[in-house]
């Protein structure tokens, strides 16, 4: 796991054991081992557990429900995580979709609706802490050195605040979530992902809870939207599962002979510390190592300059942002880079390249996200913020901005940077 994930892991694992009385039983080593050791020490007969659909825990948990079976035990996995198990939404040849509206549209809602989430039990009988249960700390997942303050302050990680932030989405952010949700200094989005990913709240219970307020909501569209959001996260599970080679191999393999530039290292390091001279770009990094999130409309700007802009494979990308997100998941952070790359499934098309200028000045025009993450433009005037070395030199003087000096000048030229994209890209479009 990345930084930030073992980070919210930790206070999420803390949040659960005060919810269960301390008395969450945590182990480490060999899962075989320990469930072996654990049904003796309590005379269990069943076993039961949520699926994971990661490749190699796929695996894992095969050979441990087969070994358990055979000493007799009784066995079940169950969905936890998921609106449809990947292997019930296929086409009429029985094949996995590769785009994502027909997967969704034809596949997905054409099957038996989400279930709806049961309540919380009223009575949990937990078993006593056993002897060779480790504490929290001993899984050593703080970081050593306090790189965490913003996150401390940004993020309640508890069961109780995943339902209180879905409540407040929905109540208050919703009716504008298919227009808003692209203004990175908006609050509409839902900012549950890594909530759903830890399983401190269910798919189906975000599912449920939106389609439930088309009574109070005028703009239905909006709920739509935010449900093929929910769709999207489904797709990238349903991808890995298909294709387990997703986090490495480019599912169009035409991309395989696509030229990345090399000798990268100071142009990915600006990208990673938000120093490429690109105000949107800059802020949008700036956000992810500070607060372990990033807006989505930004992810895919940042997304788009790296691997189209600068020619840094994708992978690249994808390993900082796993680092780096308290959401990062590996079938969406693998499919979403992909998707951005354009050597994915249902990818966004090579010729479609972010201008992180024009979406700048699109979806944050006054520069306020900006001013937010990239304090040394907080006093440029909203028309120069988001190209600075665009501004007159007396307007630079002004805001206490020195283009090259306080701040970066940009580390690529976008119009130059962009024919060059294009060009890389024209030499896959002929191969199959």
């Amino acid at each position: 796991m990345g930084g930030a994930s073992r980070w919210w892991l930790h206070q999420a694992l803390e949040s659960l054991n005060h919810s269960l009385q301390d008395k969450l039983n945590i182990f480490q080593g060999d899962p075989l081992t320990i469930l072996t050791t654990l049904i003796e020490e309590t005379s269990a007969s069943s076993i039961v557990w949520n699926r994971c659909y990661e490749p190699w825990r796929i695996a894992r948990d095969s050979k441990i429900k087969t070994a358990l079976k055979d000493q007799g035990i009784e066995v079940d996995s169950y969905n936890g995580s998921l609106l449809w198990e990947p292997w019930q939404v296929l086409k009429k040849d029985q094949t996995p979709y590769k785009v994502f509206t027909p997967y969704y549209r034809r596949g997905c809602l054409s099957k038996t609706p989400p279930r709806k989430p049961l309540g919380i039990p009223g009575n949990i009988r937990s078993q006593a802490v056993s002897q060779s249960a480790l504490t929290l700390d001993k899984l050593q997942l703080l970081p050593s050195i306090p790189w965490d303050t913003e996150m401390r302050a940004r993020w309640d990680i508890s069961e109780t605040a995943a339902q209180d932030r879905l409540d407040e989405f929905v109540i208050d952010e919703l009716e504008d979530y298919r227009e808003g949700r692209n203004f990175p200094n908006k609050a509409n989005v839902s900012r549950l992902s890594a909530y759903l990913h830890f399983g401190q709240i269910s798919t189906n219970t975000a599912w449920h809870r939106a389609s439930d307020a088309a009574a109070l909501i005028d703009n239905e569209s909006s709920i739509d939207t935010f449900l093929s959001e929910l769709g999207w996260r489904e797709f990238s599970h349903y991808l890995l599962y298909h294709f387990p080679q997703l986090p490495s191999d480019n599912l169009q393999q035409r991309f395989n002979i696509f030229p990345w530039a090399e000798n990268t290292d100071a142009d990915l390091r600006a990208w990673q510390q938000g120093r490429t001279g690109y105000p949107l770009v800059d802020a949008g990094m700036r956000e992810l190592y500070t607060t372990g999130y990033m807006h989505n409309r930004v992810r895919m700007v940042v997304g788009s300059f790296l691997v189209k802009n600068l020619l840094i494979h994708w992978h690249r990308g994808e390993e900082w942002f796993w680092d780096c997100l308290v959401d990062a998941d590996l079938a969406a952070n693998s499919a979403s880079w992909q998707w951005i790359a354009g050597c994915g499934a249902d990818a966004a098309p090579f010729f479609r390249i972010f201008n992180p200028v024009t979406q700048s000045e699109k979806f944050d025009k006054q520069g306020d996200y900006i001013r937010r993450y990239v304090p040394e433009l907080a006093d440029m005037p909203a028309k120069y913020i988001h190209a600075p070395w665009l501004a007159p030199a007396e307007v630079l003087a002004a805001a206490g901005v020195e283009v090259g000096a306080n701040y970066p000048a940009p580390v690529v030229d976008i119009k130059e940077s962009r024919e060059r994209a294009l060009a890389a890209f024209a030499l896959t479009k002929n191969i199959t």
